[in-house]
């Protein structure tokens, strides 16, 4: 049950949306035990962001689990600031990444 919700400040069309939403469906599985079958995606271009001060390209992007296991972070936050830089040119050190498990993740009118 992992959400990826990826902040920017650069504009981003449908079709390059689809590129990194499929992206990260393929990323998601650094995670031990993740897929793309449950993973939702949010994707929030054109924000007022700043880094270090400026404007330039950047991103903040939180990724949120059911279960705290850190396992695999390192390997999903390589490949996430590869995304952001192939498809919008991001620069990978202008790029956040911050992770959340929780223990409560409703679905389908109730929790796992």
């Amino acid at each position: 049950m992992p959400f990826i919700n990826v902040k920017t400040n650069v504009p981003i069309s449908r079709d390059k949306c689809e590129d990194i939403k499929s992206a990260l469906g393929k990323a998601i599985t650094a995670l031990p035990g993740k897929s793309e079958q449950w993973l939702m995606v949010g994707i929030e271009p054109d924000q007022v962001l700043y880094f270090q001060g400026q404007d330039d390209p950047c991103a903040m992007v939180q990724v949120q689990t059911y279960g705290t296991n850190a396992q695999g972070t390192d390997t999903l936050t390589a490949q996430i600031c590869e995304i952001l830089n192939k498809e919008l040119s991001i620069p990978q050190n202008r790029t956040y990444v911050s992770y959340f498990g929780t223990a409560n993740w409703g679905w389908n009118g109730g929790n796992f």
